[in-house]
């Protein structure tokens, strides 16, 4: 097939970084620009210094409609005031990894509508998409772990706790981005208020509508650089033979999402577009553990995971990536 020509919104940042690496590697994909007003002009090279002697490719602050999809990675709130403020060609599909479009609420704008972009939960809606709601990253994890619950009506009051690394807080310096405060330090933050609450119960109660759920989030900011873990703990009475082969039948045919009878852990999943799920069962209680990359199935990975669905193309084109294991 023709290369698909590809345009990045807002490529400075990690997950624009690791979206233009993605893509140059990508058989069936031609970035034309990568727009940053701060870098115009600037090599790529010199802002992603992994990308030295990978491309030649400069920052731009000029738009070209000589695209077949843009992504968007840009601040939470800003794409929206993007496309408000640019004329987009109706023919150009747009991937968006901020959360402007991803709850209901608010997934359409102008004449665009958009599908909210988890290919586990709805990968068929994906494929005839023209506009995709990538899901965050603390979403995509929490919500892998459970959803097979949710279909099979078996969800109860949920408890999950979290750790991600500092990659997830963006570029912007903060006061907890800092090496010397991030460095032999956790901390809990957001604690029962993080803003993927809405998307995750938009998809547990689409699944599961018989009762009324209850979602008990605990984030903590961890001293690693990417990844996410994740344990959340619900009352299932079910044994964990029949949950291992619920969770085994539902990610039937989803190549990216992973049963495992073993133990999991962040080095099996960092630079991977893989999410790890453990089931652990004591008495009434069910503990699943949920693993992934932050950047990749959090955020650049499943962009692209959506955008091969949307064009045609097998899921996992250009993402057969080996975890940092060592």
């Amino acid at each position: 097939m023709k290369k698909i020509n590809i345009g990045i919104i807002g490529g400075a940042g990690y997950t624009g970084g690791e979206l233009i690496r993605l893509l140059i590697n990508h058989p069936n994909t031609d970035i034309r620009f990568i727009h940053s007003k701060s870098n115009a002009g600037n090599p790529v090279f010199k802002v992603h210094q992994d990308l030295i002697g990978e491309t030649e490719l400069k920052f731009t602050d000029t738009l070209s409609d000589d695209i077949d999809a843009l992504f968007l990675c840009l601040g939470h709130g800003d794409s929206k005031k993007f496309l408000s403020e640019n004329e987009i060609a109706d023919s150009i599909k747009i991937i968006d990894l901020a959360n402007d479009f991803r709850l209901a609420q608010s997934s359409k704008l102008k004449a665009r509508s958009f599908v909210y972009g988890l290919p586990e939960l709805n990968k068929e809606q994906i494929k005839t998409a023209h506009n995709i709601a990538n899901p965050g990253c603390f979403a995509s994890a929490i919500q892998l772990g459970l959803l097979p619950l949710a279909k099979a009506g078996l969800l109860d009051d949920i408890y999950t706790t979290g750790i991600t690394g500092s990659t997830g807080a963006g570029q912007s310096l903060s006061a907890t981005s800092h090496f010397s405060w991030r460095a032999n330090n956790i901390q809990a933050y957001k604690t029962l208020t993080h803003q993927h609450l809405g998307e995750i119960m938009q998809s547990l109660t689409h699944l599961q509508s018989s009762r009324d759920l209850q979602l008990s989030f605990v984030p903590w900011r961890g001293d690693f650089t990417r990844g996410i873990f994740i344990s959340s703990t619900v009352h299932c009475e079910a044994s964990q033979e029949e949950l291992k082969i619920l969770y085994k039948d539902f990610y039937k045919g989803n190549p990216f999402t992973i049963v495992s009878d073993e133990p999991i852990f962040l080095k099996q999943i960092v630079n991977t577009n893989k999410c790890l799920i453990q089931l652990e069962k004591v008495g009434s209680k069910l503990v699943v553990h949920s693993a992934l990359d932050n950047l990749l199935k959090g955020a650049s990975g499943q962009a692209v995971q959506n955008m091969n669905l949307m064009f045609g193309l097998n899921e996992t084109t250009g993402l057969k990536l080996k975890a940092n294991y060592f």
